[in-house]
């Protein structure tokens, strides 16, 4: 678990090892902006990566994707607003596998109450066009610092025992 500094907008997760099936990264942020978190693999911060989102804010819908930029997905938090978090719950699979390139997914949405905008919910994918396995996640505030109340857990998912070992 890491905790914002109010002074930086990097959280970084090193020294990965590759003992489980899949990752989770369960976070609550802000950053009293209007700004996205970026996740970026292995210190990779150039553009080999797409993403895809599907955004729903209780009266529209829409959906976007993105080729060649310089992060796996957009996880949103809190918009406009110092004293609201968004959160998100980010699922990295096959992660520490080195024959295929990485996939994430992330469900996240937050609710400003008061502001304009009243709040959102997302469902993104991203890719990362490496085949590398993941020793190192950082979330990247793409223009703000994290709060000091932000909060960030990694968790390593073990997987269920295959049918046939039993």
């Amino acid at each position: 678990t890491a905790t914002g500094t109010g002074s930086s907008g990097t959280i970084t997760f090193s020294s990965i090892p590759s003992t489980y099936a899949s990752l989770q990264i369960r976070l609550i942020a802000n950053d009293g902006g209007n700004n996205n978190i970026g996740i970026r693999f292995n210190g990779d911060s150039a553009t080999n990566y797409a993403n895809h989102m599907l955004i729903g804010d209780g009266a529209t819908a829409s959906a976007s994707g993105n080729t060649s930029v310089n992060r796996a997905l957009y996880v949103g938090q809190a918009i406009s607003t110092a004293s609201t978090f968004g959160v998100s719950i980010i699922d990295i699979h096959d992660y520490a596998v080195s024959t295929k390139n990485k996939t994430v997914r992330s469900f996240h949405g937050w609710d400003t109450n008061n502001g304009g905008d009243g709040g959102w919910v997302r469902l993104t994918s991203g890719l990362w066009l490496n085949t590398a396995a993941v020793t190192s996640i950082s979330l990247v505030d793409l223009a703000g610092s994290f709060s000091t109340s932000s909060t960030f857990s990694l968790y390593g998912i073990k997987g269920a025992r295959d049918y046939r070992d039993w």
